[in-house]
Formats: structure tokens, C-alpha cells, sequence
């Protein structure tokens, strides 16, 4: 497996804890957000301010425009950016206190937090803007949420080098998530449930990869759509992979063996773990 992506999954695994536990859930409402979805955008979305729809959508092409704007610019209506950020860190510190108990004063979250932070300091922020907007916050003083913050960072870093790679590759959003569950690489319920496209919209989009030879005519992947997804996938990972190579193995190693008994303690995650999470694509009913 890549270096990138291997950093990728641990990142992930500590970063994902911020769209399921109750407690963040509940300090978004108490700041005036309405409901997971606009939690959801607000939050990654609060560093750069509050944009319009339009520049969220950019960002998070992944999902149909009309679920981003049921959530934005109309967050900014209920609340503001700096109060969504604060009950982000404030939900978050209670959180990670929660399910590390005495885990997170430990000196394996210490070493996490230099590690990860020498890995922002060494990341282009060119062209990844969430991750930009992030880095431009102060760090929080207690380890645990340090390493959050940090995490979060990264996490965005590699979401704006995917989103390059799938423009590169000339796919729209739709596009993005139908090839991805054409080559079984997430599920099929993501396509409406997750990110929001109608089965009008995913129609099109499966029409569009037919034609370019990338899906058959059940829906799966074609040898062209599997090479294509795999450029994708190999692209992000090029531009994913500068600031840890800056690192080097040892360190970085040295994080993932840190990481791998924090992370255990926290909830399976949806991109990594969704064959655990969800039935298999083999039962799909398009």
C-alpha cells in the first residue's frame, strides 16, 4: 500500500469520530445548526468563512448541490463560523475524553501531536483550500484535541488533492461517486443516501460512464473504468504524499505505531470500514 495512503487511513481514523459522536452532535445544536447535514458542511466549511452555496458545492463535489444548499448559505442564518467552530472543539475535547479515558493524557498522543503537526508545517497548501482555511486556526493547547485539529488538517489535505485528481480526470460529482461504486470500492447506498443524487441524476451519470467506456452495461466497471479509477486514486496519492516523504519512514512509522492503539478505541469508520458497515454491492438494486 502507498505511504500516502496508509497515513491517510490513520488520520481518518482519528479525524471521523466529529460526525458521530452525540456529544458534537449536541454542542452544533446548542450553536444553532439544524440537523446532521448541516452540521456536516457548516463545520468543514466554517474556516473559510461563511460562503455562499455555490463555493461549498465546489468543495465537496461529491455531494449533490442540492443537499449542500438545504444547508448552506442557511447556516450562517442560525449561526456563524466562529460559534460552529467552537462547538466543533468544544463537542470534540468531550468526545475524545470519553472513548480514550486515560488514553488521551497518555504520551503516545503527545508524540502523535509533534508528528502530525511537523507533517502540516511540511504540507503545499496550493490549491487544497479546506485545508488552508484549517491550518489558518490556532492549534488547541490539550493533546488530544491537538491531534484532532492536526488530523482534521490532513484529512483535508488529501480531500483537496482528490479533488484534483477527479477533475483531472473529467469526472462531475455524480460521476466521482458511481465510478467509485462501479469498481467496488464504496457502497452503492452512498450514491442517494449518502451523497445525495437523485436517480435521475445517477441515470445520467451512468449513461455518461457507458460512454466513455468506463461501466458496462449492469453498472459495473469495465478494464478501462478500473484503469481509470486506479489513476485517480494513484494521482491523489502522488500529490497526497510530499509532506510525508518529507518525514521520512522512520517517523512516520513511528506515528502509525502510536496511532494504531488510539484508533482502536474509536468507532469503525464509513470510507475504510464500509464492508463491515453496509450489504454487499452484489445485492444492489439499481
Amino acid at each position: 500500500m502507498q505511504r500516502a495512503r496508509r497515513m491517510w487511513e490513520c488520520v481518518e481514523r482519528y479525524h471521523q469520530l466529529c460526525y458521530w459522536a452525540p456529544e458534537v452532535r449536541e454542542t452544533g445544536s446548542v450553536a444553532g445548526l439544524r440537523g446532521f447535514w448541516m452540521n456536516y458542511f457548516a463545520t468543514r466549511v466554517a474556516p473559510l468563512g461563511p460562503v455562499p452555496a455555490s463555493v461549498a458545492a465546489s468543495l465537496f463535489c461529491y455531494y449533490a448541490p442540492a443537499r449542500v444548499r438545504r444547508a448552506i448559505p442557511d447556516a450562517w442564518t442560525y449561526s456563524s463560523p466562529a460559534a460552529v467552530l467552537a462547538a466543533r472543539y468544544e463537542g470534540m475535547d468531550a468526545a475524545l475524553r470519553r472513548e480514550l479515558g486515560e488514553l488521551a493524557r497518555g504520551d503516545e498522543v503527545r508524540r502523535c501531536v509533534d508528528i502530525v503537526h511537523a507533517a502540516c508545517d511540511a504540507a503545499d497548501p496550493v490549491g487544497r483550500v479546506l485545508f488552508a482555511g484549517w491550518a489558518s486556526l490556532e492549534w488547541p493547547d490539550e493533546p488530544h484535541l491537538a491531534l484532532w485539529h492536526g488530523c482534521t488538517l490532513l484529512r483535508e489535505y488529501r480531500s483537496g488533492c482528490h479533488l484534483v485528481a477527479l477533475t483531472a480526470a473529467g469526472l462531475s460529482g455524480c460521476e466521482s461517486v458511481v465510478s467509485q461504486v462501479a469498481v467496488d470500492e464504496a457502497p452503492h447506498e452512498w450514491i442517494s443516501q449518502e451523497a445525495g443524487w437523485t436517480g435521475a441524476e445517477a441515470a445520467l451519470a451512468y449513461d455518461s460512464l457507458r460512454a466513455r467506456g468506463w461501466v458496462d452495461a449492469d453498472g459495473w466497471a469495465t478494464q478501462a473504468g478500473h484503469e481509470g479509477r486506479a489513476e485517480i486514486e494513484a494521482m491523489t496519492d502522488r500529490l497526497d504524499g510530499a509532506h510525508w516523504a518529507a518525514l521520512g519512514d522512520q517517523i512516520t512509522d513511528a506515528l502509525l505505531a502510536d496511532m494504531a492503539p488510539i484508533n482502536a478505541l474509536l468507532p469503525k469508520d464509513d470510507q475504510i470500514d464500509w464492508r463491515e458497515l453496509y450489504p454487499s454491492n452484489e445485492t444492489r438494486a439499481d
